[in-house]
Order: structure tokens, then sequence, then C-alpha cells
């Protein structure tokens, strides 16, 4: 028997000799297995019923067992640790939660068996392919897309190999990009074309060859209305988007110019336009064409001008962020190390900040504190509901 001491950033339980061992909570008792699993033996007062029946066999979710309560506390607890870590010390406004059933996005794996398909994902840690048609973390318009992922399955999978099936949903219907090794042959396309129609896809891409497009798959981004490319970035849950964009809103307050890093296909950009003009940078051209489409094609908003530039090896100079009002800054896990000590070292006033990672985001805001910006607000957005996954935005000034 050995005794649950804290939960890692990862949502690891760690006990007092080392172990890491998953979904446990900090105070519990447990018995090591084999398998690397625990036997709860003495189960926490937060321990509750998982929500979704398939949670102690599929790998998507890690943190069903636990009360909403625990995780939300635990999560704004982490970005605290997190900003000590660099001796920050800052209040967090709050938490904001997505909703079961909301994700809007998802890479689910396909496999040809000898009875037919498998659809759904992998067991945690595992190669075990595990069916999810009850779900309780996508949204009912991707559950509705199975039928069409088995279908797709049986079509693009080889007898070893699996498919990777990224649907997202859209104004259209769902937009489906699969990952397979099988040669697209004529065939295929002729097959494809009939599936589509059958299931009424809006789009469907072959790697990355679109082969179907029966009506353009927008999102909505303000009032404009954006194709991004199959497989961009979007936000995983409109709920979680909408939390970020609020706290970008509530951060740059009236500026009038604002400068938009890593922006893209335009979730922030477009509906700053209602107010401020925008320069958007973004490093994939393909995601910077969506979102000059997406704004030229609007109505009622300001300038919105866009450039594809690689900002961790170029990032916007100091001199070139002289003439913004406020920077929205929003990179990828690895944070923007470079683009913040050009902010840094830049006279820029105002800067919202949004990060998928509190390590790197605590990295970041210290170099900007140092140059003088502090912590005006902070939230913390929870969009990847019954993960560890957390993100964060921030309001500095100077």
């Amino acid at each position: 028997m050995t005794r649950v001491e804290h939960l890692t950033h990862q949502g690891m339980g760690r006990t007092a000799e080392g172990k890491f061992v998953p979904r446990v909570l900090p105070g519990e008792e447990i018995e090591l297995l084999d398998d690397g699993t625990a036997r709860i033996l003495a189960p926490s007062a937060d321990r509750v019923a998982p929500h979704c029946r398939h949670y102690k066999s599929c790998g998507g979710c890690a943190m069903q067992h636990a009360s909403d309560e625990f995780v939300a506390k635990w999560k704004i607890e982490t970005v605290a640790r997190a900003l000590a870590a660099q001796g920050i010390e800052a209040e967090i406004g709050g938490i904001e939660t997505s909703p079961a059933a909301s994700r809007r996005r998802a890479k689910l794996s396909g496999r040809r068996t000898k009875k037919g398909t498998l659809v759904g994902f992998h067991g945690r840690a595992s190669d075990v392919l595990v069916e999810v048609p009850d779900c309780r973390l996508l949204s009912p318009a991707l559950l509705a897309t199975l039928p069409a992922l088995h279908d797709l399955t049986a079509l693009a999978a080889s007898r070893k190999g699996e498919v990777g099936l990224t649907v997202t949903e859209s104004l259209a219907g769902p937009d489906i990009q699969i990952e397979t090794d099988k040669e697209l042959t004529g065939e295929l396309r002729i097959e494809l074309a009939a599936l589509a129609q059958k299931h009424r896809i809006a789009r469907l891409v072959w790697q990355d060859e679109q082969v179907v497009m029966i009506e353009l798959p927008y999102q909505r981004f303000g009032k404009a209305q954006v194709v991004p490319p199959a497989g961009a970035f979007l936000q995983a849950t409109a709920d979680g988007e909408a939390a970020l964009l609020r706290a970008v809103k509530q951060a740059i307050g009236g500026a009038a110019r604002v400068a938009d890093l890593f922006s893209g296909c335009g979730t922030f950009a477009l509906a700053l336009a209602e107010t401020a003009e925008v320069h958007a940078i973004e490093g994939e051209k393909a995601m910077v064409a969506a979102l000059d489409r997406g704004w030229r094609g609007t109505q009622g908003l300001k300038r919105v001008t866009s450039e594809a530039r690689d900002l961790f090896r170029r990032p916007l100079l100091r001199d070139e962020l002289a003439k913004f009002d406020a920077i929205v800054i929003d990179p990828p896990r690895a944070g923007a190390e470079a683009q913040v000590a050009e902010i840094a070292a830049s006279t820029a006033p105002l800067v919202a900040m949004v990060s998928c990672s509190p390590i790197t985001f605590a990295r970041d805001v210290k170099a900007l504190i140092a140059a003088g910006f502090r912590i005006e607000s902070l939230v913390v957005v929870d969009q990847f509901r019954w993960s560890s996954h957390i993100e964060v935005a921030a309001k500095l000034m100077r």
C-alpha cells in the first residue's frame, strides 16, 4: 500500500516513492498493480463515478474520476505554481470550463477487421482501439459522423494499417481529413465522392489533396466566415473560443491598431476588426490566405492586413511593433521566446497573451515583467474538459 502525494501538471499521481500513477487523486491510499495502474484502497472525497461508460478502456480523457470542483481548483493551482516557479505572483480571476459534449474537432483512428471496421480512440498508452459511440466529450454533430467514418475506414485503411480521421464541425457539415498510406486511385475517388454525398460531408481531404467539396466548410470568426485549410488549427470548443475572445477583447479595450501574432485563420483578428485595424501574422501561408479571404468577403470590418511570417525565426521587431496600440499573441505550446524578447525591448504598452502551456506562459511573462510590464488580469480557460490541458489568457500593461 502507498499514498498519492500530489498530481503532476500532466495529471499523473506521484507517490511518496516517486512512482507516477494514472487516474488517482492526492491523499488516496492505493495498491500498485503490475500494469502500472492502481487499486484504490481509500478513495478521496473528490473521487466521482466517471461520466462516460467508455472511460475505463478509452485513453481520450484523463480526469473523469475527479469532481469538476477538484479539476477546476487543480488547474488554477497548476497555473499559480507555474508562475511561482518564475517568481511571479498574480491574482487568477477564475476558470471558464467548456461543457460536456462540446468538442467540435477531434482526431479518431480507424482500422479494418475481419468483421468490418473499428473507429475510436486508443486506450491509454496502448495500440488497442476503443469504439466510443456514447462519448461524453464529442459534440452530437461529431458523434453523428461515426457511420461516415466507418465507411471511410473501409475504403481508406489497408489490411494491416490504421487511418487517421480528423473530423471538424463546420457551418456546412463535417469537414474530414484522412491520413493513410493507401494509394488514391481513380476508382477510389469515385467511391469517396459517392460516400460524401451519402453522408453529407462538406469537404473530404485525402492526405493533403482535396477529393470532394460539396459545400464550403465555413467557420465563423466574429462576423466573418472563413474556410480554413484542411486540418488547420481551430479552438477545440466554441465555448472555449468565446471565453478566450472575451478575455482578449477586455485586454485590448479601445485600442485602434492591433497586431495579432500567431493569428491562425483569424480567430481573434477578424473579431477584433469590428472595432480596430488589425495586422495579422501567421507562419502558414494557406491560413493567412484563408484569413484574408474571410476579411475581404465580410462587410463592416475595419482594415485587416495579413502576413505569412515565421515568428520563431523572424519575430516582429521592436521598431515594427512601435506602430501598434496593443499586441495579441497566441503562440503554440513552445511559447514565443524570441518574439517576446522583441516585445520586451519595444515601446509596446499593452499585451494580450493567450497560451496553452502554463510553463512557457510563465517563462514568457517573466521576460515581459522584467521589461516593466505588470499582469492586470489573468483567467484560466478549460476547453479540454477532463484532460490535463490548460489555457491561460492575460492582460499585461506598462
